[in-house]
């Protein structure tokens, strides 16, 4: 269970966005979103093909191989 302790001379709005930025921080919304729904296999497969050709596409960009 994730947690923040509010401290004396804190805000109860800075608390709050300390505790989203920890949880962003540690994956746990990411991993909620991605469990919403039952995704088959194939379309998992998919997703990272298509994930990993995006990534291979920006790093050649970045190196200046163009495809």
């Amino acid at each position: 269970m994730t947690g923040v302790k509010v401290r004396d001379d804190e805000s109860f709005e800075k608390a709050l966005r300390r505790f989203n930025k920890f949880c962003e921080k540690s994956g746990i919304l990411s991993d909620i979103k991605k469990h919403q729904h039952f995704e088959k296999p194939s379309d998992r497969r998919k997703r990272k093909v298509n994930a990993a050709r995006r990534k291979a596409r920006r790093s050649n960009r970045f190196r200046g191989d163009y495809m």
